[in-house]
């Protein structure tokens, strides 16, 4: 049974009047008090409810509301995750295999590459390379059908932003969410490809991939917050999205190692946040390499040059959760402004 924009609105616990105003489910106008100082005010001379956050809230407070809101509300999250599953899924053909097919489809484009570069240079395709860029392909796949989805979920909920009141962060964390689900099918399914074909056993090195998926999370997570909330004010915001989505895959090393650059090109390559996280992935669970450890390649003129060091995955801890944070409370500080806009 689909779930329904009112029965949402129900979830929250308070949903709007017919004047915008808010309230409680015995039609009385509710004031929240949430567990920080933020209030909301009747304006008299147009009869509505608006919000204002105190001006003194700063700090650890506003952080301690944030997480507050999204705790109290986890039960919506979960109602939104399953309407997006529902709808993603409802009446398809293929049902969860969707989630297998993205991944295959570039894991496929990536293949014949590498085909191409292996009959122009004589050389035999490489199986280890392959698994690689599979794995690498899956993380691709997460990152691009995430933030595919979220740019656009506040505009699409439309009727839910304008006259109820809950965490807005709640419509790009659940596209997140969804995806990550289908990301875990899709994965396991992989894991069981790559056993079969690739003899890629299980190493303790596989565990690097737990912080590692987190970071992605991460970078994920804050890249959907920021693109939603320009959406809202900008909307040509959706299509800039699916051109750098369409083609970002190759400025990315997925079909490809970053080696191929040679030194210089290797370093600006690992410069893109995505590409420490997602040669993390190869090296942990394909190459069983521990990630502490640098490895190290040599150019055509001799000259030997760092592929990988564990600089490149601080660097990309950084950038993730340093700009998931900074966008998370952004995002807080604009969405009392998304009702104007949408």
């Amino acid at each position: 049974m689909q779930v329904s924009n009112e029965e949402l609105a129900n979830k929250s616990g308070n949903f709007a009047g017919p004047n915008g105003q808010h309230q409680s489910g015995d039609g009385q106008p509710q004031v929240r008090q949430p567990h920080s100082q933020s209030t909301m005010t009747l304006d008299r001379s147009d009869q509505v409810w608006t919000w204002s956050a105190d001006e003194h809230l700063a700090g650890f407070a506003v952080w301690r509301e944030m997480i507050w809101e999204i705790c109290s509300y986890r039960e919506l999250l979960g109602q939104l995750v399953l309407r997006d599953i529902r709808i993603r899924y409802k009446q398809a053909i293929m049902g969860f295999a969707w989630a297998l097919l993205m991944p295959l489809l570039i894991v496929a484009a990536g293949c014949l590459v590498k085909i191409a570069l292996a009959h122009a240079s004589g050389d035999n395709v490489d199986l280890p390379r392959v698994a690689g860029m599979s794995i690498k392909a899956l993380g691709w796949a997460f990152f691009a059908g995430s933030i595919g989805f979220a740019a656009n979920s506040l505009a699409s909920n439309m009727s839910l932003v304008t006259k109820v009141y809950f965490p807005r962060e709640l419509f790009p964390f659940s596209a997140v969410i969804t995806q990550l689900i289908d990301t875990c099918v899709g994965g396991g399914f992989l894991l069981i490809l790559l056993g079969f074909f690739a003899r890629i056993s299980i190493s303790v090195h596989w565990l690097w991939a737990v912080p590692v998926m987190l970071l992605l999370i991460a970078i994920t997570a804050a890249t959907a917050l920021l693109l939603s909330c320009a959406n809202v004010f900008f909307r040509d915001v959706k299509y800039i999205v699916q051109i750098v989505l369409t083609f970002g895959i190759f400025f990315t090393p997925v079909f490809y190692e970053p080696e191929l650059f040679g030194p210089h090109g290797s370093f600006i390559m690992m410069l893109n946040p995505l590409a420490p996280i997602l040669e993390a992935f190869r090296l942990a669970i394909v190459e069983q390499h521990n990630l502490l450890l640098p490895v190290v390649a040599e150019s055509h003129d001799g000259v030997q040059f760092a592929t990988w060091h564990i600089g490149f995955l601080v660097y990309s801890a950084v950038i993730s959760v340093g700009g998931f944070l900074w966008a998370w409370r952004y995002f807080h500080k604009m969405e009392f402004l998304f009702a104007e806009y949408v």
